[in-house]
């Protein structure tokens, strides 16, 4: 039978303009309306079509920066037709922005494109649209090594717990990060990544990457890391074309630096929605004093402005800092009555579950504040939005009213942005509040020892009021006009300071590259792309009902979703009580007790959930109530007396233990027994109130939701699920990469691997040499799971003929059946697969590029940097493990106490031939293409 030819075999459908893709992916079609580029879009879409590299974007807020989004997806796909090693495009496409990502309209925009062009009809593109759409989705297709994958993966990256990574080298797809979760990943300690995954992260991040950075001069160090990064490698050999071996990194910014070469044209200006943007209405007043509270000012500016308003309007006030964010909010809501008004609070510290509520409200089509909102429809009550730099940058809100306390130029720029963005609200007023940077008694008076420093902005606020006062007199008006066509003339050049980043030296990198056994004492990576004075050193928080103790594991896994990161300086004053923390482990399962003062940056503490410290709207350390464990919804409830009591005070005593079959005299207990205590304490759940944060509806949803029989697994604790529960992320320290939804036969794995890391390898470009190495290495990557041990630990009833790759077996069984068949604890498959590959290559030893073969195997689960297991594990069997490699026998002891010595020097000598981000990417090619032939996708 002859195979249907892939969608790349083909001649690659004609490629539309720009201007017409950008009409259709921009298109509303439930209003019938259709938006055009504006000229400098198109403009740059020429210039890249035309051969030219991308220049710094230098455009003001409101005038579609995003679309540099859709310009860089076009691009792309306008060179899917040319062969793999020509193409200059990057595959990935990086948006970062030095911001959490709370209100990002740029995530959401990326997602809108992707839904249309994964289906056009069903986002109501019909005619020439959907078949413009079509042809850029069916071109993007060609790239994928994945003949089923979307035409573009959109993945937005939180916090700091493992989070989602692109699927493989080849997939065209966009990230939206922030500045840290990108730094930390190019430099091999990403942020939410475990140790397996960093070197795949680094990858990713360090190569075949357009690096669109939002708001550029908040990131200089990160901008300056890049050359000096490729300074550290010379003579590194590029496996991808010149253009797309190392990140592209282009700047965007809508503050005034002065390298931007491409910025408003005539063309630009004598556009109607442009020029209309330019001239949006901005008065500001100025209040300026020398004492107060500011926290106390800014809640007094905005009662009067909306008490001004002659109809109900939205109002943003910025404070510089949470602290300061949460105060405002706490006296604004003493004087807003509900019925009035609505008020929120919107800071970086807030976990998913209650960011995405707020989040929602400020969307709202009738009440929010979102640009599309339409703005003739009235309002039935004020929206005041509390926030911190979160709301500055990349938020497509339109608010009428604003207050803003003293900032930098940069930061008042794009803090204005958010005023009367689309020049809708003629009525639209703001206030300045500008108030020393040091806190003075009543009544007194300036002296020449107070500070000129504020936080965040330093001197820069005193030079700031002085340039509005100034401007204000200039229009002899009692405000000043800071419509984006007058904001930079009146308040001049940014004064910022970035500071200094330390210098990035060869040894720091080669160090920063051992992600399997990192240094002792290594340099952290934070000051290297946020500058020595700016990294705030944070932790992640997760409320759990359940919290295991020492060597217990984590269940549910932690999740991005239900994690907050908090400066580690304002952690330590809530936990200062606290006998002891649980940290989790780098392996992201295992807890571990430690002290407060072991606590490190990066660390993830698993909090118990009747401490408090969070509240509706983010970290609050004065709050005392309950906190929702976000981990339950969709996953099950824990069996323990502890977790039953924190989240819904029901104390079940001697049903548990009879549900869980303990009892004082070790006797059985009857089955009926058993389940008749789980039944009844299902009934209590669900006759109990709903916790704090539930809803009663969802609070039953849950309780009626939950199913016997009760799951308990080795280390973890005992849980009832529910009906459908969510898929949970597995651990590869535990080697749970070998668990499938059914059994899987070796030699068919070991080929599908092989197969898709070939195709993965030459579609991104990789010379012919390294493509068969990549696909060599592929198939022989589990060669070692040849071991009888490791095939008892799969099938521990014998079931299977043949050897099995994976096992179809409960994960909560997992731990037990490794024990029982002999495998021990820590033992790493890699090992004897990499051992097994080296006995065969004594067989051929003329064989070139021996050591990328043997590295390829060794580290295809993230390990092997520089050495797999660290430390040896305790094994000494006298087996051996026998299989057939390419055709030929291999023997090797079992022995997995037997450590490979030389694998340091071989990854050192890889390292300094390809790279860093080079070797981890031929690293990245064969570990994703066995997650892809693991998760069952088709293979071709």
């Amino acid at each position: 039978m002859t195979e249907a030819p892939r969608t790349s075999d083909r001649p690659a459908p004609a490629m539309p303009a720009f201007a017409a893709f950008y009409r259709a992916v921009n298109a509303d079609p439930e209003r019938q309306r259709r938006r055009d580029p504006f000229p400098w879009q198109a403009k740059l879409a020429d210039r890249l079509a035309g051969g030219g590299e991308w220049p710094a974007v230098g455009i003001p807020t409101g005038l579609g920066k995003t679309a540099c989004l859709d310009v860089a997806v076009w691009w792309l796909a306008s060179q899917a037709h040319r062969k793999p090693a020509e193409r200059t495009a990057p595959t990935r496409i990086w948006w970062v922005v030095n911001r959490r990502l709370l209100v990002d309209s740029t995530s959401e925009h990326a997602e809108e494109i992707a839904r249309a062009l994964s289906d056009p009809g069903k986002q109501g593109l019909t005619g020439q649209e959907a078949e413009d759409v079509a042809a850029v989705a069916a071109r993007l297709r060609r790239l994928s090594a994945d003949p089923n994958a979307e035409p573009l993966e959109v993945i937005r990256l939180r916090g700091g717990i493992p989070s989602r990574t692109p699927t493989d080298p080849s997939q065209p797809a966009v990230v939206l990060c922030t500045l840290p979760m990108y730094g930390s990943r190019l430099l091999f300690r990403g942020y939410g990544s475990t140790r397996k995954l960093r070197p795949t992260d680094a990858a990713m991040a360090g190569a075949d990457s357009l690096v669109l950075l939002d708001e550029a001069h908040l990131a200089p160090h990160l901008r300056a890391l890049l050359p000096a990064l490729a300074d550290c490698t010379p003579g590194a050999q590029s496996i991808l074309p010149h253009a797309r071996s190392r990140p592209t990194v282009v700047t965007l910014t809508a503050t005034g630096d002065e390298r931007h070469t491409v910025d408003l044209d005539d063309d630009d200006k004598a556009n109607p929605v442009v020029r209309q943007r330019l001239d949006a209405a901005k008065p500001v007043t100025l209040l300026r004093t020398e004492t107060g509270d500011v926290a106390q000012r800014l809640a007094e500016a905005t009662l009067e402005l909306i008490k001004d308003a002659s109809s109900p309007a939205a109002c943003i006030v910025f404070a510089n800092t949470p602290g300061t964010a949460r105060k405002t909010f706490e006296r604004l809501k003493k004087r807003v009555a509900g019925s009035s008004a609505e008020l929120l609070l919107l800071t970086g510290r807030s976990r998913e579950r209650e960011a995405e509520r707020i989040r929602d409200r400020i969307r709202d089509p009738a009440d929010g504040m979102a640009s599309k909102r339409d703005a003739t429809v009235a309002r039935q009550r004020h929206l005041i939005v509390v926030a911190t730099q979160t709301l500055e940058v990349g938020a497509d809100v339109d608010a009428e009213r604003l207050v803003t306390e003293a900032c930098g130029v940069r930061a008042l720029t794009q803090r204005l942005g958010r005023l009367n963005r689309l020049g809708r609200h003629p009525h639209a007023r703001a206030v300045y509040v500008h108030l020393p940077p040091t806190r003075r008694s009543k009544g007194s008076r300036r002296t020449d020892t107070d500070s000129d420093e504020w936080p965040v902005y330093g001197s820069e606020p005193l030079r700031v009021i002085e340039r509005l006062e100034a401007g204000r007199r200039s229009q002899g008006t009692e405000t000043v006009n800071l419509s984006p066509r007058h904001v930079a003339e009146i308040l001049g050049a940014p004064g910022d300071d970035p500071g200094r980043a330390p210098e990035v030296l060869p040894g720091l990198l080669w160090e920063w590259t051992k992600t399997t056994t990192p240094p002792p004492g290594e340099a952290p990576v934070e000051p290297y792309f946020s500058g020595i004075a700016g990294p705030e050193y944070a932790v992640s928080l997760i409320w759990r009902a359940h919290v295991p103790d020492d060597g217990e594991q984590l269940w549910p896994r932690a999740s991005d979703r239900e994690a907050v990161d908090v400066p580690i300086h304002e952690v330590r004053d809530p936990f200062r009580d606290e006998e002891d923390l649980r940290r989790l482990s780098p392996d992201g399962v295992t807890i571990e007790k430690i002290s407060l003062d072991e606590l490190r940056p990066g660390d993830t503490v698993v909090v118990p959930s009747d401490l408090g410290l969070l509240d509706e709207f983010g970290w609050n350390p004065e709050a005392t109530s309950p906190v929702v464990d976000a981990s339950l919804g969709k996953h099950g409830l824990p069996l323990d007396e502890t977790a039953l009591r924190r989240l819904c005070n029901v104390s079940v005593g001697r049903l548990l233990d009879t549900a869980l079959g303990v009892t004082d005299d070790d006797e059985d207990i009857d089955p009926t027994e058993r389940d008749e205590a789980v039944e009844q304490i299902l009934a209590a759940v669900a006759d109990a109130p709903a916790p704090t944060g539930w809803s009663e509806d969802e609070w039953q949803t849950f309780a009626n939701g939950l199913r016997p029989p009760v799951v308990a697994a080795r280390n973890e604790v005992p849980r009832l699920l529910v009906a459908d529960p969510a898929t949970e992320p597995r651990s590869d320290e535990l080697d749970e990469a070998s668990l499938a939804e059914t059994a899987v036969d070796l030699d068919l794995h070991c080929q599908a691997v092989g197969t898709r890391a070939g195709s993965i390898a030459r579609r991104i470009g990789l010379p012919d040499d390294l493509v068969q190495v990549v696909e060599r290495a592929g198939r022989l990557h589990d060669v070692g799971k040849a071991d009888r041990r490791f095939q008892r630990w799969l099938d521990p009833e014998g079931a299977r003929n043949g050897q099995a790759a994976k096992s179809n077996m409960p994960r909560h069984q997992w731990n037990a059946a490794r024990s029982a068949a002999g495998w021990p604890r820590g033992g790493r498959h890699e090992a004897l697969s990499a051992r097994l590959v080296r006995r065969w290559l004594e067989q051929f030893p003329a064989w070139e590029e021996q050591d990328l073969l043997v590295h390829l195997v060794i580290s295809h689960h993230g390990k092997g940097r520089p050495l797999v297991p660290p430390p040896p594990v305790a094994d000494g069997t006298t087996e051996v493990v026998s299989t057939v490699v390419e055709g030929a026998s291999v023997t090797a002891p079992a022995d997995l106490s037997i450590v490979d010595w030389n694998q340091p020097a071989r990854f050192r000598r890889l390292n300094d031939r390809f790279g860093p981000w080079g070797l981890a990417l031929l690293e990245a090619i064969v570990v994703r293409a066995d997650h892809a032939v693991s998760a069952g996708v088709e293979v071709r």
